[in-house]
C-alpha cells in the first residue's frame, strides 16, 4: 500500500513523519515533536564535518521495521517491543539512517545500541514509546550520530547510568526511573541491578524473604481466548456481586483444564497412520477414548459409547452424585467404578476429576433422555438425561512448577514460554528476574550452611504445656554464646489457633481478656530469648479459635481466607521484639541486615525467597477429618487375576503423572503404616487438585473474590499442611515438599513429658524437610 504524499513540501515531515490512524499499531493523531538537536559548544568552522555527511529523511513503516526489531530486541535481548516504542524507532531510524537503513546494516546498530542502554537504565523486559525514558534514549544517541552511525568512543552501553531531566528524584532514591510501572509482565520490585553493587542486600538472606498475605496477592483471571493471564480489572471486595461465585468455580475449572490439555497423554499425535498403528498394537482398551475429554452436553445422543469426562462432583438437590462442567451436568453411577489409585487418594464433592465410563440414556421416560427434555437452554448448563456408568475415577494429572513457569528445575534455564512472564505473587517473574535471583541465592545460600523455615502448629497459649515446648523449641536454636558463626533460622512459622477453646465465644467481654493475656504470657517466653527473636521473623498464622472468627462462629469452619490476629491483642509481643532489636543492634538499628520482626499472617500466606526462587503455602486447616467425612465411598470388589488386570489397565489410562508414586497402602500386607498412608493420600489429592479447599461452600466457604489465593497453581516449593488431625510427616511429590508439623506439644498435654515438643524444620536451600521431635 502506498503512503500518501502530504502537502506543504519538503519541510512538512517534520510536522507528523508517520501518519495516523494506522490499523495495526495504533499510531497518534497528535503530530510527534522532533527532538531536539544539542548544539556544540565549538566555533562554527567545526560544523562542516557534519555538512558533508548529509542523510536523506526517509518515511519508513514500522511494519517494515517490525522484522529486524524483532530479531534484536526480542531474541538477542529478551525485550518486548510496544506499537508505540517501535513507532517511535521507526521514526527515528527513517530520519537519522535514510535510505541505508537495510543495505548499510545502520538500523541494526542503532537498535543494539538502544536495546543495551534500555537494559542498562531499566529492568523492565517491555519497552514502552509513551514514557520519556526512550525518548531521552533517543535523544542521547542522536547526539552521537554522524551520517546515519554512531561515531566511535560513543558506546551507550558502557555508561553505567543515565541522569535524565527530571529522574533526580529516582536517582537519589536509589531507583531506576520506570521501574514499577508495568507489574502485569512480572518485573521485580526487589530493585537489584547487579550482585557486586548491591553488598548490603547480599550480607543475610532474610533480606530476599517476604511474607505475603492473602489480601495482599494480586488477583489474575486467566483467559481462556490468549491462553494466558490477565490482571483482573476489578478489585477484590468481600461484598461481591453473585457472578462473581460462578468465576470463582469457572475460573477452578478453567486452570484445570488447560493444564490436561497442556499434558503429553492429551496430545493428539502428528500423523494419523502413527495414531492408528499405536492403537493397533495397545489392549482391549480404547485410548482414542481416553486421550479425548468430551463435554457433557457432547452426551446426547451416544448412548452406550464411552467417554472421558471431567467435570466436578456434586450433589443434586435430590442426593444423586453428579457430575458437572461448563456445559451440563449428568448424574453418575458409580456403583462398579473403582478409584486410581485404589488407596491412596481421597474424593469429595467438589473435587475435579476425570471419570471414564459409559453414558446411558433412558428411553423409558418421556420426560427424561431426549434433547427437547433438558433443562436449561438447549441442555447447555443443564442436566442430561440418563446416567453415566463411572468404570475408573481418578485426579487430574498434576504439572511441575517448573513445567508452569517454563524453567528447568535441575538448571533454573529456561525451557519454554509457559507462563514464565506471569507475576503470579507480585514479586516478579520468573523469565523477568529468574536467573539473577537465582545468582543471588546461590551466593547467599551456601551449601555447607543449613538456613531452614522452623513451623509449629497449634500453639495453644492457655496451656502451660504447649508453652513449655515453645521454650524446648527456642532453646534448640539458641546458638551458643562462644560459637564464632552462629546459624539462626531465616523464620519461625507459629500457626494457632492460640486458644484450644473458642475464644470469643464464652461471656462477653471474658474472652477477649483471657485471651489478651494468653499473648501477653507468650511474650514474656519470647523476653528470654532476645538474641534468637533480634535475628530471626516470627510468623503467626491464626486458627478457626482465633479472634475474631470464634466470636459468631464458635469454632465452626468459618469463611477463607481470614485476617490476622488483631493488633488490639498483640502489642506486647510487638514490643518484645523491638525491645530486644534495640538490646542487640543498638539505637542505630542493624547494618548490613535485616533486624528481627514479628508478622501477623493471614490465613492462608504465603512466604516467598529471592522473588521467584522459592515460595511455601502455609494453610491452618483440618483437611484430613473434612476429607474422610465428605469422602465418596467406593464399592470393594473381589481382587482376582482378572480385576488385577483391569485395575493396571485403568492405572495406565487415568494415572497420568509421570512418574507416579507408588499407592500409600496396596493391601492388607504392606508394610506402610497407616500414618504414611494418610500423609500419601491427603499429598496426592491436595496437589492434584491444585487447591486448598476442594470442598462444596456448604463444607468450607470461602471470599469468592479472594478464591485465587486459595490456588496452588503454579505448584510452590513447599506447602504447609498444619492441620492437628493428621500425623506430622514430610513428603514430597512432583517436587513439592508437603509438610504437616502436627501439634507442638508432643506430649499430649501429660505431664510427665511436659515440654517434649515436635515440629518441621524445612532448608531453604535443598528444599527438604524433616520432623524433629526434642525434649
Amino acid at each position: 500500500m502506498s503512503t500518501p504524499r502530504r502537502p506543504g513540501g519538503p519541510h512538512a515531515l517534520s510536522e507528523n513523519p508517520i501518519p495516523s490512524s494506522s490499523p495495526a499499531f495504533g499510531t497518534p493523531l497528535h503530530p510527534i515533536i522532533p527532538p531536539r538537536r544539542t548544539l556544540p559548544s565549538r566555533p562554527p568552522p567545526a560544523l562542516k564535518t557534519a555538512t558533508k555527511s548529509t542523510v536523506l529523511p526517509i518515511l519508513l513503516p514500522p511494519a517494515t521495521l517490525r522484522p529486524l526489531a524483532f530479531r534484536t530486541f526480542t531474541k538477542k535481548h529478551n525485550l518486548t517491543l510496544t506499537s508505540s516504542a517501535l513507532q517511535a524507532l521507526a521514526t527515528f531510524i527513517g530520519r537519522h539512517c535514510g535510505s541505508g537503513w537495510r543495505e548499510e546494516g545502520l538500523a541494526e546498530k542503532v537498535l543494539e545500541e538502544v536495546a543495551k542502554s534500555w537494559k542498562k537504565s531499566s529492568g523492565q523486559v517491555i519497552v514502552e514509546g509513551d514514557g520519556d525514558l526512550l525518548k531521552n534514549i533517543l535523544k542521547l544517541l542522536e547526539g552521537s550520530m554522524s551520517g546515519g552511525r554512531i561515531t566511535s568512543g560513543s558506546n551507550l552501553s558502557r555508561q553505567t547510568s543515565f541522569n535524565f531531566p527530571g529522574d533526580a528524584s529516582a536517582a537519589d532514591a536509589g531507583q531506576r526511573p520506570g521501574l514499577d510501572t508495568v507489574n502485569s509482565f512480572g518485573i521485580s520490585k526487589l530493585e537489584v541491578e547487579d550482585p557486586e553493587d548491591e553488598d548490603d542486600l547480599l550480607k543475610d538472606p532474610r533480606e530476599w524473604l517476604k511474607v505475603i498475605g492473602a489480601f495482599d496477592q494480586p488477583k489474575l483471571v486467566y483467559n481462556t481466548s490468549h491462553k494466558h493471564f490477565d490482571k483482573s480489572p476489578t478489585k477484590p471486595t468481600l461484598f461481591p456481586p453473585p457472578s462473581h461465585k460462578t468465576e470463582a468455580f469457572r475460573q477452578r475449572y478453567h486452570l484445570v483444564h488447560q493444564r490436561i490439555l497442556r499434558n503429553e497423554t492429551f496430545q493428539t499425535p502428528t500423523f494419523s497412520t502413527t495414531r492408528s498403528s499405536t492403537l493397533n498394537r495397545s489392549s482391549s482398551h480404547s485410548t482414542t477414548q481416553t486421550n479425548t475429554i468430551t463435554p457433557i452436553a457432547n452426551l446426547l445422543g451416544r448412548s452406550g459409547s464411552t467417554h472421558l469426562l471431567l467435570g466436578m462432583l456434586t450433589i443434586s438437590p435430590t442426593g444423586t452424585l453428579t457430575l458437572s462442567d461448563l456445559t451440563g451436568t449428568i448424574s453418575l453411577d458409580l456403583q462398579h467404578a473403582r478409584p486410581i489409585p485404589e488407596i491412596g487418594a481421597y474424593f469429595t464433592p467438589g473435587m475435579i476429576v476425570l471419570v471414564d465410563g459409559t453414558y446411558d440414556e433412558d428411553y423409558s421416560n418421556a420426560t427424561s433422555g431426549s434433547i427437547s427434555t433438558l433443562t436449561g437452554n438447549g441442555g447447555i448448563g443443564g442436566t442430561i438425561g440418563g446416567k453415566f456408568i463411572g468404570f475408573s475415577v481418578g485426579h487430574p494429572p498434576c504439572e511441575r512448577r517448573s513445567t508452569t513457569l517454563g524453567t528447568s528445575s535441575s538448571t533454573e534455564k529456561l525451557a519454554g514460554p509457559a507462563f514464565g512472564w506471569t507475576d503470579f505473587l507480585g514479586v516478579g517473574s520468573q523469565r523477568a528476574t529468574g536467573a539473577r535471583m537465582s545468582r543471588i541465592s546461590s551466593r547467599l545460600l551456601s551449601p555447607d550452611q543449613a538456613h531452614n523455615i522452623v513451623i509449629a502448629s497449634d500453639l495453644h497459649l492457655d496451656k502451660p504445656s504447649t508453652l513449655s515446648a515453645l521454650r524446648t523449641l527456642l532453646k534448640t536454636y539458641t546458638p551458643d554464646p562462644k560459637s564464632a558463626t552462629p546459624i539462626y533460622p531465616l523464620a519461625i512459622i507459629l500457626n494457632g489457633p492460640f486458644n484450644s477453646t473458642p475464644v470469643l465465644s464464652s461471656l462477653p467481654g471474658a474472652g477477649s481478656v483471657d485471651y489478651k493475656s494468653h499473648f501477653d504470657s507468650l511474650a514474656s517466653l519470647l523476653s528470654d530469648f532476645q538474641d534468637l527473636i533480634a535475628h530471626t521473623t516470627l510468623v503467626f498464622v491464626p486458627g478457626d479459635n482465633d479472634a475474631w472468627p470464634s466470636a459468631f462462629s464458635a469454632g465452626a469452619s468459618t469463611a477463607v481466607p481470614r485476617k490476622g490476629v488483631p493488633g488490639l491483642f498483640t502489642t506486647r509481643v510487638e514490643r518484645v521484639v523491638k525491645e530486644a532489636n534495640r538490646e542487640i543492634w543498638g539505637s542505630g538499628g542493624r547494618k548490613g541486615g535485616r533486624e528481627g520482626e514479628v508478622v501477623w499472617a493471614t490465613n492462608p500466606c504465603r512466604l516467598s525467597w529471592f522473588g521467584v526462587v522459592g515460595e511455601m503455602v502455609v494453610m491452618r486447616d483440618e483437611m484430613v477429618g473434612r476429607l474422610r467425612r465428605n469422602g465418596v465411598r467406593f464399592n470393594k470388589q473381589q481382587e482376582d487375576e482378572e480385576m488385577e488386570t483391569e485395575r493396571d489397565a485403568g492405572d495406565a489410562a487415568m494415572d497420568l503423572d509421570a512418574p507416579p508414586p507408588p499407592p500409600p497402602v496396596r493391601d492388607e500386607n504392606s508394610d506402610v503404616d497407616a500414618d504414611t498412608a494418610t500423609a500419601r493420600a491427603i499429598t496426592r489429592t491436595i496437589i492434584s487438585q491444585a487447591h486448598l479447599s476442594p470442598f462444596p461452600m456448604s463444607v468450607r466457604p470461602f471470599h469468592w473474590d479472594h478464591a485465587h489465593t486459595l490456588s496452588l497453581y503454579p505448584l510452590p516449593t513447599a506447602l504447609v499442611l498444619a492441620d492437628s488431625e493428621a500425623p506430622a510427616f514430610v513428603v514430597k511429590y512432583n517436587g513439592c515438599t508437603v509438610i504437616n508439623p502436627a501439634s507442638i506439644d508432643e506430649s499430649g498435654g501429660r505431664g510427665a513429658r511436659e515440654g517434649r515438643a515436635r515440629w518441621v524444620e524445612f532448608e531453604v536451600g535443598k528444599g527438604v524437610g524433616r520432623v524433629r521431635v526434642e525434649g
